[in-house]
């Protein structure tokens, strides 16, 4: 006769997934990418910033548009076009983007790509200022402190300049504009993903920017088919090209930590400074001095994010529950992306 079977050990939890690699690759590809995207743009020279904003609009909707037939994702879309809410977020979300990419646009073809840059390293800075602003969020010394310094570099370049880096600004109020928008949405439980939202937003703006085509059409400044069929692909290109690092950056943001994003952040613009000086921008003495007040800015910045997370990862006592941290806060400050 056979004894009682023991009763068998619970399976072992399996071993917590690892996806933190992958994401950090997601998100490292994403700011890569546009951090070369004054290459890319410079080689689509004639084109103008007018008519680079209107085909990337178009040409990311037709892609949005393929995508979401193949994989069957309309009824999304359908659920934001029936919630005002929503649509609303999204149609400001896409003025605030065209923005963005219009002033780019215009800063790499007029070979101000030094000034883009400069724009998305001010960028975390302007964030934390929507914070208070907007968020009604109270800032840390430090946090003050990077400002005060972010502010003091923007006069020692506008007197560099002899003008004020209004590209720059435009580009970092524009993209915390952006992000601040698509963060509420987020909290808002409605769950838009990437491709859904971008969607949405290149539909909002096809209008005005197959309107814009057809005007410089008519005008006889089109470069569509000037430059032969190498520039057509280069054109068509601007869809992928628009939505791949979006894609990328969606893919990070649910893997890795915020602080981590905050980080590969930076990505960007330190590319943006080097193409700028690849493609031959003068960098007189005055603005790498402003440039350096940014960097030490940002370096406030970052630290104090980085001792903050410690201090929220620090483990409460046994009295005082989980002390969950909150989430939003990155080096930027509010951790906003788009």
């Amino acid at each position: 006769m056979r004894g009682v079977q023991q009763p068998s050990a619970p399976p072992a939890a399996p071993a917590p997934a690892r996806p933190a690699r992958a994401g950090v690759l997601a998100g490292a590809g994403a700011y890569v990418i546009w951090g070369l995207f004054p290459f890319y743009f410079h080689a689509l020279l004639p084109t103008g910033a007018l008519e680079l904003l209107a085909q990337r609009v178009v040409w990311s909707l037709a892609l949005s548009v393929l995508l979401l037939t193949v994989l069957r994702r309309w009824p999304a879309v359908l659920r934001v076009l029936r919630t005002p809410a929503q649509l609303r977020l999204l149609a400001v979300a896409a003025v605030a983007i065209a923005a963005n990419w219009g002033v780019y646009g215009l800063a790499v073809t007029t070979g101000n790509v030094l000034e883009a840059s400069l724009g998305y390293f001010v960028n975390p800075l302007v964030t934390v200022l929507l914070g208070v602003l907007v968020l009604r969020e109270r800032l840390r010394r430090a946090q003050w402190a990077a400002v005060a310094v972010g502010a003091a570099a923007v006069a020692v370049i506008t007197a560099d300049l002899g003008r004020l880096p209004w590209m720059a600004l435009v580009l970092a109020a524009s993209f915390a504009t952006y992000g601040l928008l698509k963060n509420r949405l987020a909290r808002s439980g409605a769950g838009v993903d990437p491709l859904t939202g971008l969607t949405v937003e290149t539909g909002v703006l096809v209008l005005p920017a197959v309107a814009a085509l057809v005007w410089i059409g008519v005008q006889g400044r089109s470069t569509f088919t000037a430059g032969g069929a190498d520039h057509v692909a280069l054109t068509v290109l601007s869809g992928p090209t628009t939505l791949a690092p979006l894609l990328l950056f969606a893919l990070a943001a649910g893997r890795v930590p915020l602080t981590t994003i905050g980080l590969l952040q930076y990505c960007t613009p330190v590319l943006q400074f080097l193409a700028a000086l690849v493609l031959g921008e003068s960098m007189p003495a005055s603005r790498w001095a402003g440039f350096a007040l940014v960097w030490a800015a940002l370096a406030l910045l970052t630290v104090d994010a980085v001792r903050a997370q410690h201090r929220r990862r620090a483990p409460a006592a046994p009295s005082s529950g989980t002390g969950a941290a909150p989430m939003g806060r990155g080096p930027g400050g509010t951790g906003h992306q788009s």
